[in-house]
């Protein structure tokens, strides 16, 4: 059997999703390594108040016992890591910093994964120069649906296949509260319920908006056709309290609404979230709770249909494991 090749990684970002990366490495180093041939450790965790360096196996220790932050550079320079993790929030406000230290990790040979997805909207073309100048990768798959693997599809699997179409619910928030509102729920008991189950974030506004779902085809579409996501334009249908009557309507047809997500090559740089009846036979009708589905459209190859792909922290972080490992494992053979 191959000897593992060590592959040290720098964590930004130590919440709910920084936390199930951490802890399922932990759980799962020797068996990835043995699958895989590449042992991943965590040698640094940075956080907005802090960072903490780790020896392989050990635990990252509480808060209070971190040191202060010291810039990026120091860090990779430092523990010589071979690939930068982001997970931290994807706010406006902290676009520019997510953009900033990508670009250093990337200038300094050091591949970047991320589920961190404001930066990829605002800064796609700053992050790629810098990824092509220092002949490394970076990898989205937690930006663009968690578990699913749709990133992998639209970056590579549709090569030569003609792709044209990319129609979506790449948000289980949004599914999930439709179906309630299908079952007789109001708007608010849907959410509150989708909180309780943990699908739902705390604000469920970029959800609910349409955002989030807009977001994430938009990079698809970045992937599969090079758009710019910045220069993408987004046109949305909220789920609102409107469409508490609108769901149990389509029921009443043996149909089930959907916040769907299209673009389309035909129509340049622009994505669509709409409201839609879906009937049976169609992959998006079959989605069940926080379920999400894209359907790449093929015309001469057929439809590329990927569905399932757990909507959790665990999920992203999953998506951040599978990411770090594809830019670090030798390839040969069939690998």
């Amino acid at each position: 059997m191959r000897e593992a090749i060590r592959a040290d990684v720098v964590l930004s970002g130590y919440g709910p999703v920084g936390q199930a990366y951490v802890e399922y490495l932990a759980r799962q180093r020797d068996e990835l390594a043995r699958r895989h041939g590449v042992r991943v450790n965590v040698v640094a965790v940075r956080a907005s108040s802090g960072q903490c360096r780790l020896r392989e196996g050990e635990p990252v220790p509480p808060r209070s016992a971190w040191g202060p932050l010291v810039p990026l550079e120091e860090t990779l320079d430092r523990t010589a890591a071979r690939v930068f993790v982001q997970a931290i929030p994807s706010s406006p406000r902290l676009r520019r910093h997510a953009a900033e230290e990508a670009v250093i990790a990337l200038r300094r040979g050091v591949h970047v994964v991320t589920a961190t997805k404001s930066h990829l909207l605002s800064h796609w073309r700053d992050l790629d120069e810098a990824a092509r100048a220092a002949a490394v990768m970076i990898r989205i798959s937690g930006a663009t649906g968690a578990a699913l693997p749709a990133g992998d599809l639209s970056r590579t699997s549709l090569r030569g296949l003609g792709c044209t179409t990319i129609r979506a619910c790449p948000n289980g928030t949004a599914t999930f509260v439709l179906d309630r509102l299908a079952a007789g729920d109001s708007l608010g008991e849907a959410v509150r319920e989708a909180q309780r189950c943990g699908i739902a974030e705390a604000d469920p506004t970029s959800d609910l908006s349409g955002e989030d779902a807009a977001t994430k085809v938009r990079l698809l579409a970045a992937l599969a056709w090079g758009w710019d996501p910045a220069s993408v334009q987004v046109e949305a249908e909220p789920v609102d309290e409107g469409t508490s009557r609108a769901a149990p309507a389509a029921v009443s047809r043996a149909r089930r609404l959907r916040a769907v997500a299209s673009a389309s090559v035909d129509t340049p740089r622009l994505v669509r979230v709409r409201l839609e009846e879906t009937e049976p036979g169609d992959p998006l009708h079959a989605l069940v709770g926080p379920e999400k589905a894209v359907v790449f459209g093929c015309p001469d190859a057929g439809d590329v249909i990927v569905s399932g792909g757990r909507s959790s922290p665990l999920g992203a972080a999953l998506a951040l494991v599978k990411d770090t490992i594809e830019v670090t494992a030798p390839r040969a053979g069939f690998l």
